[in-house]
């Protein structure tokens, strides 16, 4: 199973995400609220796979993919991000991320992309 990083600038989804992933067999290993903060703890902590909010204060989504993905081409990235944000979800995959996820999620969802990240 995987070594998480949970990037999310709400609380709340931050642990919908970690308990949805711990009951599934994965170790959330850190969590950020900004893009700066995802980009510290990848280098940190090397998680197998990320989950990237796209919208966040400071420096958004986008940008951190493209941050990692630079520093580490292998990274497995999961965007995740409110409907409406389909361009964005475009311009996340051409740039790195290996899939996405459109909040509201449902379990499988999220579950499905996380171990496709993965293979």
């Amino acid at each position: 199973m995987a070594k998480v990083l949970i990037v999310d600038d709400s609380k709340y989804l931050r642990l919908m995400i970690r308990k949805i992933l711990k009951k599934h067999g994965h170790t959330i290993i850190a969590e950020a609220e900004t893009g700066i903060e995802a980009i510290e703890m990848y280098k940190q902590n090397l998680p197998n796979v990320v989950t990237m909010d796209v919208v966040m204060p400071k420096m958004n989504g986008l940008m951190a993919v493209k941050e990692i993905i630079e520093m580490d081409p292998n990274a497995n990235i999961v965007v995740v991000t409110a409907l409406g944000h389909e361009p964005l979800v475009r311009q996340a995959l051409k740039i790195g991320a290996k899939d996405f996820v459109i909040k509201p999620f449902k379990v499988d969802q999220l579950v499905q992309a996380i171990e496709g990240a993965l293979v």
